[in-house]
């Protein structure tokens, strides 16, 4: 069996939530452990703490709320309160948005036998770096905001390029957003032709191709599909290749700041100035809706409209969640999967307390057991609205929503201001 060892290296920004007046002790509900011990256990030792870690990205060129995510887990855990009398201890680690930067972070946690979770990555490209390397050691990993295909299955039973046992997420699978973005274009303004840009990785790419896929399912012809390095600063002949295609609109699932750089030079162009343009859900932010350029802009991404949607888990609702953000941060949360990772955050957690049992006076965690939990999951309330987790990991409702950017000034505005909603057909 494995132990904790007597100390875990210091890693940036190291924030460790030890709960001593949380939701409340969750060992008062007495359950059956399950599992079969096939990947191994974590047992902790009386006086010490359940291990989990964030894994978020927590530098780049657009800094302002990265560390978003990697809070809102640390709430839920604060909130969740001790586990069997046992307390949790959070930590994050910075992935850095690259497959390397993920499966450096994975190494990371994999050296700490003690950790029994993971909540990240923040994105798809680090996660598929992390999440070999996770799977492989028998960990589970719960992202807030990975979203790309590739991760997880194209919802019709097969799976996908980057999936691995262990993943799972609450963040919606892109394929659902790519139809959300070709059915907003064709119904909402009849747009027949459309250029799209993207980085080539796996949450751009997949984004990208999943749209593709959509609008020529409905008629619909892309015009141009072309990869752009995320650091470029200079789109002009990127653009006038596309005004060449006289597109109606462009699809722009693209990171910060290329974006910012991408809808200033298109506004910029006399042969595309009037062009309807769309972004994706990686800036579906504050800062980027407080730009004064990207006023009108249309930006896709999951329902942020939780109303009083409780977690089951914690009883918190999101607007004490976001009260909390405000009182503990001075802000609102102001990037958009906060309420995801409290969810997974405590999805998690239940995990934990179903997979594990006291063993004089020793907490023993089943590897197995996590994983074999979240599969079972269904009907759970949280505060993005009703999770269930299907055989590949995917956790999060798939209704998506347009929202229109209103200005400067008015980015929480912008960020209620739906224009349009796209649920799947039910099955």
């Amino acid at each position: 069996m494995w132990s904790r060892p007597a100390a875990f290296g210091a890693t940036l920004l190291a924030v460790v939530a030890l709960l001593g007046a949380g939701c409340g002790d969750s060992s008062s509900e007495a359950h059956d452990p399950i599992g079969d011990g096939s990947l191994g256990v974590v047992r902790v030792e009386r006086g010490d703490a359940i291990q989990i870690r964030t894994m978020t990205r927590l530098s780049g060129p657009v800094s302002h709320g990265l560390t978003t995510y990697h809070q809102a887990s640390v709430f839920a855990v604060e909130d969740y309160g001790t586990i069997q009398g046992v307390t949790v201890e959070v930590t994050g680690l910075d992935e850095q948005c690259t497959p390397e930067g993920g499966q450096q972070a994975a190494r990371t946690v994999i050296a700490d036998p003690a950790i029994v979770g993971v909540v990240g990555t923040s994105c798809s490209a680090a996660a598929t770096g992390a999440s070999p390397v996770l799977s492989d050691a028998g960990l589970t990993m719960i992202s807030p905001s990975n979203s790309s295909p590739a991760l997880t299955s194209d919802l019709a039973g097969n799976p996908n390029e980057f999936y691995r046992p262990g993943y799972f997420r609450t963040a919606q699978n892109d394929l659902y957003q790519g139809e959300a973005v070709a059915s907003f274009l064709r119904d909402a303004h009849g747009a027949g032709r459309v250029a799209v840009i993207h980085h080539g990785d796996a949450y751009t790419k997949g984004l990208a191709e999943a749209f593709r896929n959509a609008f020529e399912r409905v008629g619909g012809r892309v015009t141009g599909f072309v990869e752009v390095d995320q650091d470029a600063t200079d789109l002009t002949s990127v653009l006038a290749e596309f005004a060449d295609g006289a597109p109606d609109a462009l699809f722009l699932p693209v990171t910060r700041p290329l974006a910012d750089y991408a809808v200033s030079q298109v506004r910029a162009s006399d042969a595309l100035g009037e062009i309807i343009l769309v972004a994706a859900d990686t800036v579906l932010n504050v800062p980027f809706l407080e730009l004064e350029e990207n006023e009108g802009i249309f930006v896709a991404g999951p329902d942020l409209r939780y109303g009083g949607n409780a977690n089951q888990a914690t009883g918190r609702t999101a607007d004490q969640v976001m009260q909390r953000f405000i009182d503990e941060t001075g802000e609102p949360p102001v990037r958009a999967f906060w309420a995801h990772s409290y969810d997974a955050a405590t999805l998690l957690l239940d995990a934990v307390l179903a997979a594990s049992w006291l063993d004089d006076g020793a907490l023993v965690i089943d590897r197995a057991a996590v994983r074999q939990h979240l599969h079972q999951v269904t009907g759970f309330d949280g505060l993005i609205g009703t999770l269930s987790c299907d055989g590949f990991g995917d956790c999060g409702p798939a209704k998506m929503t347009i929202v229109q950017s209103l200005g400067p000034g008015n980015a929480e505005a912008s960020l209620r201001n739906v224009v349009y909603e796209f649920s799947p057909p039910q099955p």
